[in-house]
């Protein structure tokens, strides 16, 4: 999913980069930081990427893709409402649960799913659940792959490939839309998100984050090498405590 996205999005690339780079000067130059992800076992897990976000249409999508997740060992943790912050869906997170699993891949998927119902204009609301119904996100091959790996408890190595190289086709990028532009136009003025996942084939990847031991550094060092920064750090400010 990585490699696929810094093809998609060639500056996230160079954002790994300048992560690994701010990573690598902070052990360096402070020892008890390094200390403490030795102490934890973090240390060999530092430069993979820590979160992904995509956003789904329908309830049946989420069910589906609970069971991919569950091939690779990630199960939902979490219950998030963002209603009450002004984006119409609710939310939970796919990750490894146990701590040796943990250590081999810290990924987590956030994973939001669609409120409809928050859609007050009716005629609106059923365009869009009939442009939701209308498409299919996994492969039929994935599905096939899914399933065998519930009745066997597990896939053989050349299936494993091919489950990643088929799951991959669901978060890939496409650069055509299924609606027309007026259906589109009429999303976007009930709430930009609701356009995004309905306009769209599939649930193309929102965003990876790296993680990084100097947020502040890296805030600065993407505006040096012009790679587009938020406004603002969506983080804790700077303390001096762990």
């Amino acid at each position: 999913m990585s490699e696929m996205y810094q093809k998609e999005v060639p500056l996230y690339g160079d954002l790994i980069d300048l992560v690994t780079e701010v990573n690598t000067k902070v052990l360096s130059k402070q020892p008890e930081v390094k200390e403490q992800l030795e102490h934890t076992g973090e240390i060999n897990r530092l430069n993979l990427e820590r979160h992904g976000a995509i956003r789904l249409g329908t309830e049946a999508e989420l069910s589906m893709m609970r069971r991919l997740f569950a091939v690779m060992g990630m199960h939902p943790v979490g219950y998030y409402d963002l209603a009450p912050a002004g984006v119409p869906v609710h939310s939970t997170a796919f990750r490894a649960t146990e701590t040796q699993s943990l250590h081999k891949s810290p990924f987590r998927v956030f994973t939001s799913l669609l409120r409809l119902d928050l859609i007050t204009d009716e005629v609106l609301k059923k365009e869009a659940a009939d442009a939701l119904d209308n498409r299919n996100i996994f492969t039929d091959n994935v599905i096939s792959l899914i399933e065998r790996y519930e009745e066997q408890g597990g896939l053989t190595v050349d299936e494993a490939k091919q489950f990643v190289k088929e799951a991959l086709e669901t978060f890939r990028w496409h650069d055509k839309t299924p609606v027309s532009k007026e259906l589109y136009q009429k999303l976007l003025a009930q709430h930009g998100l609701i356009a995004d996942v309905v306009g769209f084939k599939g649930p193309h990847i929102n965003h990876l984050t790296p993680r990084t031991l100097d947020i502040d550094a890296v805030q600065a060092g993407m505006q040096a090498k012009g790679i587009p920064p938020k406004a603002i750090i969506e983080g804790p400010p700077r303390r001096d405590c762990p």
